[in-house]
């Protein structure tokens, strides 16, 4: 069963562009004036094809076999027992291999989220003899507990190791990592320069 992990505002603001760009196209299609309806295609082609490299296709995910990372140009596979040392900063790095690096755009921790989770994490001070927030439930405070002081990066990264843990434990082989190009994301880059190159060369 596959888990994808994203940022979800970064997707939800790329299918919101999508149905903004959608609706344009259909307008300077149906309102073509030569020279400037080219240009406004290629400058919506161009920022569509950032938006969709930097914000639609980034994602975690995990398989069964192992971990998927997809970042903006490249792709890379690694088999659970192939992990080696998963570090949080502001991205999730894994290491694998000999010496090498996979680092995650997503999900990635801000410094104003790790400060929240500091905050959260932290021992509350209560004032007056009376309690006057709600009680929270046995499942409530142990998922409370377990996210004290994470953001959403540190408890994948622990989802992480505890996968490679467990497929070592199994003696599973470790496998070497594959690194692949984003034909899909070049592919929408390339149509991008022609769409400006076009308008340049028309104008």
């Amino acid at each position: 069963m596959k888990q994808i992990y994203r940022s979800r505002t970064a997707f939800v603001l790329g299918w919101v562009w999508l149905a903004f760009v959608a609706f344009n196209v259909w307008d300077l299609i149906a309102h073509y004036t030569g020279k400037a309806s080219l240009v406004a295609l290629a400058v919506l082609g161009a920022l569509t094809a950032l938006v969709y490299v930097v914000a639609l296709r980034p994602a975690t995910v995990f398989t069964e076999e192992g971990l998927l990372g997809r970042n903006p140009l490249r792709t890379t596979f690694l088999p659970w027992a192939s992990v080696g040392d998963v570090t949080v900063s502001h991205s999730i790095n894994v290491e694998y291999g000999d010496g090498q690096v996979l680092r995650l755009w997503t999900p990635m921790s801000s410094a104003r989220e790790r400060a929240r989770a500091q905050r959260r994490g932290a021992p509350r001070q209560t004032r007056g003899r009376y309690r006057t927030e709600p009680t929270l439930s046995k499942a409530e405070q142990a998922a409370a507990e377990a996210f004290a002081g994470k953001t959403h990066a540190d408890w994948v990264g622990e989802q992480i190791r505890e996968r490679a843990e467990s497929a070592r434990y199994r003696d599973q082989e470790a496998a070497p990592g594959r690194v692949t190009w984003s034909y899909d994301a070049i592919a929408v880059l390339v149509v991008a320069v022609v769409l400006v190159v076009a308008a340049i060369v028309i104008a």
